[in-house]
């Protein structure tokens, strides 16, 4: 699966406290398989509702000690995720959503990194508060 697969998965199938009884959205990011093909490809990928991002983010820095400053770090994004943080994981991921800016691994292209995962969400049907779009 690909990077930013993972991290939607993550996102969209982590039950927030408002989901916690209701199992049936959470079995569908579970069933896809890992060979699939990238998520906006896949109508089945989809939620079955909007998923609060910046809720399901915040309820997961509460339980990790504040989750540093994932609102703007892709590196804190993604450790937040526990999720590969590396440069050579970055770089992959900079390919996935064609991110091309500053040297690989520079302040630039890591800040254009998590706007293209951000925006990479709210178009797979995550509500993206204005807060982490940067």
């Amino acid at each position: 699966m690909s990077i930013f697969g993972n991290i939607m998965g993550k996102i969209f199938g982590h039950k927030t406290a408002s989901t916690a009884g209701n199992a049936a959205p959470a079995a569908a990011p579970a069933a896809t398989p890992a060979a699939a093909p990238a998520p906006t490809a896949t109508p089945d990928a989809a939620p079955a509702q909007a998923v609060d991002v910046g809720a399901v983010l915040s309820e997961m820095a509460s339980m990790k000690d504040g989750g540093g400053n994932y609102q703007t770090s892709i590196v804190d994004l993604l450790k937040l995720l526990d999720l590969d943080s590396s440069l050579a994981a970055r770089k992959e991921l900079a390919d996935e959503l064609n991110v091309h800016v500053g040297a690989d691994g520079s302040a630039e292209e890591n800040i254009a990194l998590h706007k293209a995962v951000m925006a990479k969400l709210a178009e797979n049907g995550g509500v993206v508060p204005d807060s982490l779009r940067g």
